[in-house]
C-alpha cells in the first residue's frame, strides 16, 4: 500500500475540484447558449409570421424543427469538449459517430427511411401543422411534423405516431377551398320541379346567413333515380375546414324546408303476404 500513501492527495483533490468546476461552467454555458438560441429562433419566426412570407402551420413545423437541431447540436459540442476535458481525444468520439452510422445502415433501415421521407414532408410541403389530412390508415389534424414520426390526433382525441416510412400517400383537405356536398333523398311519388325550388329557396338563405360559404350552395338537379325515391343534389364552396359545419346547416333547413312542404323522405315498403291454410 506504499503506492497509495505515496499519492499527492492535496493535488489530486485540487484536479477533481477544476474538473467539477469546468464541468459546471460548460452545463450553465449549455443552458445559456440553448436558451439563447431557442430566443432567437422564437424571435426569427416571430418576424417571419408578421410579414406572412410563410403559413402559420409551416412556420410551426420548422420552428420546432430548427430547436431539436439546436438541442442536438449543443449536446455534440458538450460532449467533445467534456471528451477534451478528459484528455480522450477526439478522434475516438468520430470513429464511434462512424460505427453507430453503419450500424444505422446495416440495422436500422426503418429508422434512415423515416428521416428520408420525414425531409421530404417538409421540403415539398405534404402537409402543415393544423391541417386536416388523411394518411396511413389515420384522419386527423396534424399535430407534429418530425424528421422520425408525424403525429396526427383524430377526432376522438386520440394522438397516432406515424413512422414517416409508412406516408406512401397522404391526402390533405386544407389547401384552398372546399366542397361541400350534399345527397338528399325524396319519395318518387312527389313533383321534382318543386323539390329543386323549395331546394333554391333554402340554398338562397343559406348564403346570405353564413359566411364561412364562398360560392353558392347551388342546386346541381336531380342526381339519381332509383326504386322509390329521387337523390337531389346540392353544392357549395367553402372556407377551408368549414365544408362539414355547412353541410349539417344544409341538412337540417332543406329537412325543415320538406317538412313545411309536405315533401316525403323515401322510406322501404314492405308487403305481408298471409297465406291462409284451406280447411
Amino acid at each position: 500500500m506504499d503506492w497509495f500513501q505515496d499519492l499527492n492527495w492535496a493535488e489530486i483533490f485540487r484536479d477533481i475540484g477544476i474538473i467539477v468546476i469546468q464541468l459546471i461552467f460548460i452545463w450553465i454555458g449549455y443552458l445559456i447558449a440553448k436558451s439563447i438560441g431557442k430566443r432567437l429562433i422564437n424571435r426569427s419566426f416571430s418576424e417571419v409570421r408578421k410579414k406572412g412570407k410563410i403559413t402559420e402551420g409551416r412556420a410551426a413545423v420548422l420552428e420546432r424543427l430548427m430547436h431539436s437541431v439546436l438541442s442536438y447540436t449543443l449536446a455534440f459540442i458538450v460532449i467533445v469538449v467534456i471528451f477534451g476535458i478528459f484528455g480522450l481525444p477526439i478522434g475516438g468520439l468520430i470513429a464511434g459517430a462512424g460505427v453507430v452510422g453503419l450500424a444505422i445502415g446495416f440495422g436500422a433501415q426503418g429508422l434512415v427511411s423515416d428521416i428520408v421521407t420525414g425531409f421530404f414532408l417538409l421540403a415539398e410541403k405534404w402537409a402543415d401543422v393544423g391541417d386536416y389530412v388523411i394518411t396511413a390508415g389515420v384522419d386527423g389534424v396534424v399535430e407534429e411534423i418530425g424528421l422520425r414520426t408525424t403525429q396526427i390526433r383524430d377526432y376522438d382525441g386520440i394522438l397516432h405516431f406515424i413512422p414517416n416510412r409508412n406516408i406512401e400517400n397522404l391526402s390533405n383537405y386544407s389547401r384552398g377551398e372546399m366542397r361541400a356536398l350534399v345527397d338528399i333523398s325524396i319519395a318518387y311519388n312527389h313533383n321534382a320541379d318543386e323539390a329543386i325550388r323549395i331546394a333554391k329557396q333554402v340554398c338562397q338563405t343559406m348564403a346570405t346567413e353564413d359566411d364561412s360559404i364562398v360560392e353558392g350552395p347551388n342546386v346541381d338537379g336531380i342526381q339519381m333515380i332509383e326504386d322509390h325515391k329521387m337523390v337531389l343534389r346540392i353544392t357549395a364552396q367553402t372556407e377551408n375546414m368549414m365544408q362539414w359545419g355547412v353541410e349539417r346547416n344544409l341538412w337540417k333547413a332543406l329537412k325543415e324546408a320538406f317538412d313545411q312542404h309536405e315533401i316525403d323522405m323515401p322510406y322501404d315498403h314492405h308487403i305481408n303476404v298471409i297465406k291462409e291454410k284451406q280447411a
